[in-house]
């Protein structure tokens, strides 16, 4: 009999969890945004999830963690650490996937004042040289610009089970959708983007008609319990991650959380 095959190392990787408050009147107080991955993909092809992607070795070097505003390298250290590149790298990897997949650049000029939203040309002209790939790092110095952290929340993280032939352990930020910066579908990698309620695309995951892994099952449940956008960044002060999934394990690490509370609506248009 031959040994078992020894598990795929799983590589560092970083996703950013959208979320804005719902308009007057909705059936619920959030809204998250989701793309699906093109189905030719051969990790998770055809599943609904978050923008994301591996860390990088940009994202590692002197010049990206150097880059950074609202979170230093000592800090990072201390919220998650244990494998890989730089605990900074993360974050450094979830601003730049946001760019990338869904067109929000998350920066400031050097005093901390957040960059200009509303300069969509220069935004779009940015992630167009970051797609040919010129480093961001390289980009926002040539503006001026940092990194701007302030903006993300550390909220889970997951590994993937030791049978996949792909793994990745991935690290998940919540970020509120800046104000004068709105998501965008871009198709390098994605078939479909969209805002929705938490607990309507948990109800579509359980009935179907949504394909998605443990990190955008469990993001959506846990998302689906809060009664606004203010409560749930009150939620994140301490900076801590709040559930994890390794393997086929899942915890969760937030002692007020209930999973079966979640107030999941009913189909809406």
């Amino acid at each position: 009999m031959s040994a078992p095959a020894r598990p795929v190392e799983p590589r560092p990787a970083a996703s950013v969890v959208i979320v804005r408050e719902s308009a007057p009147g909705a059936p619920a107080p959030l809204e998250v945004w989701m793309i699906r991955r093109h189905e030719s993909m051969k990790f998770l092809g055809g599943y609904y999830a978050f923008p994301g992607g591996r860390v990088d070795a940009a994202d590692s070097t002197a010049d990206a963690l150097a880059c950074c505003h609202g979170l230093d390298l000592a800090d990072a250290e201390t919220l998650l650490s244990g494998e890989g590149p730089p605990a900074l790298a993360f974050w450094v990897t979830a601003v730049r996937e946001l760019l990338e997949e869904s067109g929000v650049l998350l920066a400031c000029d050097t005093s901390g004042r957040p960059i200009d939203g509303r300069r969509r040309d220069l935004i779009a002209g940015l992630r167009k040289e970051l797609m040919a790939g010129t480093p961001l790092p390289a980009l926002l110095a040539r503006e001026g610009w940092k990194y701007d952290l302030r903006g993300l929340r550390y909220l889970s993280h997951f590994i993937t089970p030791a049978s996949s032939p792909i793994r990745f352990t991935a690290r998940f930020f919540l970020c509120q959708a800046p104000a004068d910066q709105t998501p965008a579908l871009f198709t390098e990698e994605t078939s479909e983007a969209f805002w929705i309620h938490p607990g309507e695309g948990y109800r579509r995951f359980v009935a179907g008609e949504m394909k998605m892994a443990e990190p955008a099952e469990y993001g959506l449940g846990y998302l689906a319990q809060f009664n606004s956008l203010a409560e749930l960044w009150t939620s994140h002060d301490d900076g801590q991650l709040k559930f994890q999934g390794v393997g086929d394990r899942m915890n969760a690490l937030w002692k007020d959380f209930d999973w079966k509370a979640k107030r999941f609506p009913s189909r809406t248009s």
